[in-house]
């Protein structure tokens, strides 16, 4: 069983530096992997850290990377500092209870983004792949920001509150986690974004570990919201 805890001023706090580093960085929507730093603007797809990036299929990407990919692609990074969790020391590495006691490392992981058949307009689903050889564990949802031709839009997905602290999603290896993002829930009026900039967990994972991807249908963002980790896109629908 998973045990919630109360955010409270951490989660203020990881609130407020999460929303500096999306302001920085640019987006875009296309898939990602391990999150490259919001506040490094990559290209399609890309991570903003140090690495390499390989670019492939619509918006997908790995740890941070310093180059930049072009378009819509799958991006594989090494990042320039990665989360913990690691080798086994002993018993079950597989498991929840692992996860839970681990957080991802960036290395690790493919984030991606997708406008799936059937989901409304505004919605996107970043996925994120463990590729390691244990389990893993993340925060409760993905911090997610937008920018517009390489420019932050300052606008910040607002995801479900009172969650915080230890790894609270585990992700076995070979599995993916799943979160939606609306980009605007309301049909307002808002900018137009180009790029999705995405942090796979903000409480483990420096901002250099975000990702910022090119949006293969760009939209009008207006009160973003995103939601909690899921272990499959309709799950992750209902969980805002």
């Amino acid at each position: 069983m998973r045990t919630y805890r109360l955010r409270t001023t951490a989660l203020a706090a990881a609130t407020a530096g999460l929303a500096l580093a999306l302001t920085a960085c640019g987006g875009s929507d296309s898939a990602g992997g391990p999150a490259a730093n919001p506040a490094a603007t990559k290209g399609a797809d890309t991570p903003a850290s140090t690495g390499t990036v390989t670019p492939s299929g619509e918006g997908a990407s790995a740890a941070p990377s310093d180059g930049k990919a072009t378009g819509n692609g799958t991006a594989t990074v090494t990042p320039a500092k990665a989360g913990s969790g690691g080798k086994a020391t002993g018993g079950d590495t597989t498991g929840d209870s692992y996860a839970y006691t681990h957080p991802c490392s960036a290395r690790n992981l493919t984030v991606k983004v997708t406008s799936p058949a059937g989901t409304p307009a505004t919605v996107r689903i970043i996925t994120v792949t463990n590729n390691g050889s244990t389990s893993c564990g993340l925060d409760y949802f993905p911090t997610v920001g937008f920018s517009a031709k390489g420019s932050a839009l300052g606008l910040q997905a607002t995801a479900p509150g009172g969650l915080g602290g230890a790894p609270a999603y585990p992700v076995r290896p070979g599995a993916t986690a799943y979160a939606a993002v609306n980009l605007n829930p309301s049909g307002g009026n808002g900018p137009v974004a180009d790029e999705i900039n995405i942090l796979a967990d903000k409480e483990h994972m420096p901002n250099a570990d975000g990702v910022s991807l090119p949006l293969a249908k760009p939209g009008s963002v207006a009160n973003p919201k995103v939601g909690l980790y899921r272990t499959n896109t309709r799950d992750a629908l209902n969980a805002f």
